[in-house]
């Protein structure tokens, strides 16, 4: 299923390229994309096969099926996102410095999963359908862009605060009790 989303954020700016009319078909590698994303980790959990390899691949596949989504909005709706580029210019300077960041502190890509990224999952899946499939809901494009810029930061604030690398923080409170966790094993540590 990571490797499916993946593929179809390609698929979703070729098709956006080529169709005349795309509405139907974006609509459903959209659709599809949002629920092998829900799904995957939900099976994964249930077939105990959840890794961490696995949660860094799976935030692989969001980035690469969102960036997508969005060459596919570019190309079909610039107006939208020319109107909105206050937002998306910050948004995607807060993405490319998590990747630096996370890259430069823990030698990989962040992978927290935190309730805020899903319900962005959520918003940008609406937001993506909505001015794909309907030419409507600019309003939502709105908010889920600056939901995104909130929920960078949240995960920019959970890089920094952490030690070492860890997938699965759903919040930031939990990102500092992970930390004092981590500081007080040290302390333990050290004094072997």
């Amino acid at each position: 299923m990571v490797g499916f989303r993946a593929l179809l954020g390609p698929a979703l700016f070729v098709s956006a390229l080529r169709l005349e009319a795309p509405e139907l078909w974006l609509g459903a590698m959209i659709a599809a994309g949002f629920f092998s994303d829900v799904y995957d980790g939900i099976l994964a959990r249930r077939w105990r096969t959840e890794t961490a390899a696995l949660r860094l691949a799976d935030s692989v596949a969001d980035t690469v099926f969102y960036l997508g989504v969005l060459a596919a909005i570019v190309e079909r709706h610039w107006p939208v996102l020319r109107d909105r580029l206050w937002l998306l210019a910050p948004l995607l300077a807060l993405e490319a410095l998590r990747l630096a960041f996370d890259w430069a502190k823990f030698g990989r890509m962040a992978s927290y999963h935190s309730y805020a990224a899903k319900i962005w999952g959520l918003l940008l899946a609406a937001a993506t359908m909505a001015l794909l499939c309907f030419d409507r809901a600019f309003w939502l494009a709105t908010l889920a862009l600056g939901w995104g810029i909130l929920c960078d930061l949240e995960g920019l604030a959970m890089s920094a605060l952490l030690p070492q690398w860890t997938h699965d923080v759903k919040t930031l409170r939990r990102a500092l009790e992970l930390r004092r966790q981590m500081a007080v094993a040290l302390a333990g540590a050290n004094d072997q």
